[in-house]
């Protein structure tokens, strides 16, 4: 899905667009609250931590669930990531294998993260934190949930983009909400802001702590092509740049975006008129078929938190839980 201009704009045509736009919104934020008032969540025997946002599309997610693993893992724990597998062919739960699932099977998400820790896709996702018990997990992340209720959470770090933050302030389909800011963020126990700009959150009154994703910094002075099926790609584009990378072209594709054969020639060929290298996300890489990816580099990108202390004391918790277990 391509993002509608109009969820990030304040001019007239937008507020209109919006406008008619938000009765369906409201029914869409009103069926989270529903499901919150009728679950029974599943209690684990085992802490879960759950990385999620307010609005559709990518706020970093993945690199923050990918920062608590490796946190986790330093401490001498095994966690194990628990996602639906968005875009992924499955309805059954499975262990994500990496070597022999592709991404129209899982999703480019879990394909990521089954390079961290072990990862489990499930549309049932209570069913899937049984599977993580049975392969003795000592920690659930969950990578997107907060709008899950059926399994409960010990922690629940809501992620937000700091420069967008939450665009028209309306629900989708008549902006990227998918629940009303105040709704969310009463469930929710920190916000990691990522990026620059400082986002309005109504009521919140607990840890707020400041991100970045950083790119690797190898590409200064090198001439680009860039790609990204996203859900924001000028990010991508924008760390290309900070990278010192001479961008020469970049092309935006919706997010999730299943790229064909045609297309990944044109993006070679555009790459070799330009002397340039093609690059493109990690995700978008995953995508690609064995062959596609030959001539393409993926410019990996991780989350750098400014105050790591505080980081691992929200982490707190789920240590405690650990402790009584």
């Amino acid at each position: 899905m391509r993002q509608p201009e109009f969820w990030w704009r304040n001019t007239l045509p937008a507020r209109l667009a919006a406008a008619v736009l938000a009765p369906f919104g409201r029914l869409y934020g009103a069926s989270v609250g529903w499901k919150q008032g009728r679950s029974q969540p599943y209690r684990a025997r085992v802490p879960v931590i759950c990385v999620g946002n307010l609005t559709v599309g990518g706020t970093g997610k993945t690199p923050v669930a990918t920062a608590v693993a490796k946190l986790l893992q330093e401490k001498g724990l095994s966690p194990v990531f628990l996602l639906r597998g968005y875009k992924g062919k499955t309805s059954a739960a499975l262990v994500v294998e990496a070597e022999s699932h592709d991404a129209s099977m899982v999703g480019d998400e879990a394909l990521l993260l089954a390079r961290v820790a072990p990862t489990i896709v499930s549309p049932d996702r209570a069913w899937g934190a049984r599977i993580a018990e049975a392969i003795e997990a000592r920690v659930i992340i969950m990578d997107d949930g907060h709008q899950n209720f059926s399994v409960a959470k010990d922690l629940s770090l809501l992620i937000v983009d700091a420069e967008t933050g939450f665009g028209n302030g309306r629900i989708v389909p008549a902006g990227p909400l998918r629940e009303p800011v105040q709704q969310g963020l009463r469930r929710a126990d920190a916000v990691v802001l990522i990026g620059d700009g400082n986002p309005g959150l109504p009521g919140f009154t607990g840890p707020v702590l400041r991100a970045r994703l950083a790119a690797e910094d190898r590409l200064h002075g090198r001439r680009v092509v860039a790609f990204a099926g996203i859900g924001r790609p000028q990010k991508f584009f924008a760390s290309l740049r900070g990278a010192g990378a001479e961008l020469v072209e970049n092309y935006s594709y919706p997010d999730h975006h299943a790229y064909s054969a045609k297309e990944i020639a044109r993006l070679k060929t555009r790459a070799n008129e330009r002397n340039a290298l093609l690059i493109t996300t990690e995700k978008d890489f995953v995508r690609l078929g064995s062959s596609e990816r030959e001539g393409i580099e993926a410019l990996p990108v991780r989350v750098v938190i400014e105050d790591e202390a505080s980081f691992e004391q929200l982490l707190q918790p789920v240590f405690a839980r650990l402790a009584a277990v």
